[in-house]
């Protein structure tokens, strides 16, 4: 029988936020306890039509960690001054309201999509700044 996990965590590349990410889950007693699906942009990434190639990847992939894993939420966890964001846009710089959009149209995406592939799958969307401050950004 599978043993039950309580999230799939959904995470960014960048090294100098998988440290933050790691404290952080730490401090909800969530070690071991999540499957982890990390790939450039998080939420960015599996959303934006500039990685759309990766879309399909994540939802086959969370299916599975589903399947496996019998999770019931998906933390996604973007960072500030990510440079996915930069790539979906295609500009060099971004402001913080520039960037805080495109975390919320990505997040905005995301619910979408996981309510048309597992409505019952709850989502829980983060924002980590540079200094590993966690923002809850309501959708």
């Amino acid at each position: 029988m599978a043993k039950q996990y309580k999230a799939m965590v959904l995470s960014c590349i960048d090294p100098r936020f998988q440290p933050l990410v790691q404290q952080y889950l730490k401090r909800r007693k969530l070690s071991g306890q999540y499957s982890a699906f990390t790939i450039a942009g998080a939420a960015i990434g599996v959303t934006a039509k500039k990685f759309n190639q990766w879309h399909k990847t994540f939802i086959d992939n969370l299916a599975t960690s589903i399947k496996l894993h019998k999770i019931k939420k998906l933390i996604a966890i973007n960072h500030q001054d990510c440079g996915a964001a930069k790539i979906a846009v295609n500009k060099k710089e971004l402001n913080q309201t520039e960037e805080f959009k495109i975390h919320h149209m990505a997040f905005k995406s995301l619910k979408k999509r996981l309510k048309k592939n597992f409505p019952k799958l709850r989502l829980e969307t983060l924002v980590i700044d540079l200094r590993g401050r966690i923002k809850n950004l309501k959708i």
